[in-house]
């Protein structure tokens, strides 16, 4: 059993690996964005059972302070709390810095004033850009398509100094595009999924043509897991990839075969990437992970997307399927 803090847990990928955490006998400590609300985001929907195991700390990953107090007594961190959203990182490119940058290095400098055995720093694989080449390994260079992937590049980079200047335990974990239940609408498959169990005969969306290598959320979390287990990780950079390629156009055709038929697809303008934003392809190589730990996916796309499918057939009203999420 383990003291472990995970920052972002209200969040997707954050619930998932607080309840798989607690599953395995740990101790965590669930770092929760603070609100008037006094909600804790996902964490409000896992079983009782569950969070009857889970202390949660209420906060904001910018307040040095509050990160501060909020590690004390970890052996492990994960730290996965950022904005995410590529289009409102146009709109809002300084919250983005505040957030996935200088809440880095909160993250960093507490890390530093105690005895912790790891830090995981959560990257993503925008930081690539569109692909030079395939599979992307580790080596790919970094490119800043978007104020999101410029923000984690800077995040990663800190990540990877405190790294090489304190001889901090920390390993950067770069899940490629992740899926599945309790995702936002402003994600492309939830935001197909959720138009067309809406009853949305025209689906709106943005290019068809970019390819994505999808994670189903438990097979990221558990790559997580296992990066943590093993002390070959410790100073290295790591996808989280299936591998495998799919175009948004495909994908959407999947789904509507589906769920509905009937429907068809439209090009919305506003759902368009600039031009020299757009990333268009993301295609991961896997053989990194694998060699270091002793993960490997558990789902197929399949299974995947029949489990997300299922989740938001039961979860409908949660999400505003009449507006675009930035």
């Amino acid at each position: 059993m383990k003291k472990l803090l995970i920052t972002g847990a209200d969040g997707f990928i954050g619930s998932h690996l607080t309840e798989e955490l607690i599953r395995q006998g740990h101790k965590v400590k669930a770092f929760a964005y603070y609100n008037s609300f006094n909600t804790w985001g996902w964490l409000d929907t896992l079983p009782a059972d569950i969070m009857k195991e889970v202390e949660v700390f209420t906060g904001d990953i910018r307040d040095s302070n509050g990160v501060r107090e909020a590690m004390k007594g970890m052996e492990e961190v994960y730290h996965l709390a950022a904005l995410i959203a590529i289009p409102f990182s146009y709109h809002s490119p300084d919250t983005y810095v505040d957030t996935n940058i200088k809440g880095t290095l909160n993250v960093l400098q507490a890390a530093r004033d105690i005895d912790i055995s790891r830090l995981l720093i959560t990257s993503t694989s925008e930081v690539y850009g569109t692909a030079q080449y395939v599979p992307i390994d580790e080596l790919h260079p970094f490119q800043g398509q978007s104020p999101y992937s410029a923000t984690k590049i800077g995040a990663d980079r800190l990540a990877e100094s405190f790294y090489r200047s304190f001889n901090m335990p920390i390993t950067i974990v770069r899940p490629f595009n992740t899926y599945g239940p309790r995702q936002s609408a402003r994600a492309v498959i939830p935001t197909i999924i959720t138009q067309l169990l809406a009853g949305k005969e025209e689906i709106e969306l943005g290019s068809l043509t970019p390819t994505r290598d999808f994670n189903f959320v438990k097979d990221t979390a558990n790559g997580f897991i296992e990066i943590a287990k093993s002390d070959k990780t410790i100073g290295e950079e790591i996808n989280i990839a299936t591998q495998q390629e799919i175009s948004i156009g495909e994908l959407a055709q999947e789904l509507i075969r589906q769920i509905n038929p009937n429907a068809k697809i439209i090009c919305d303008n506003q759902r368009l990437r600039p031009e020299k934003s757009e990333v268009n392809r993301l295609l991961g190589s896997n053989e990194k992970i694998k060699k270091l730990t002793n993960w490997k996916p558990n789902y197929t796309f399949e299974q995947g997307i029949a489990e997300t499918v299922e989740f938001f057939k039961g979860n409908l009203d949660k999400y505003k399927t009449d507006i675009y999420n930035i």
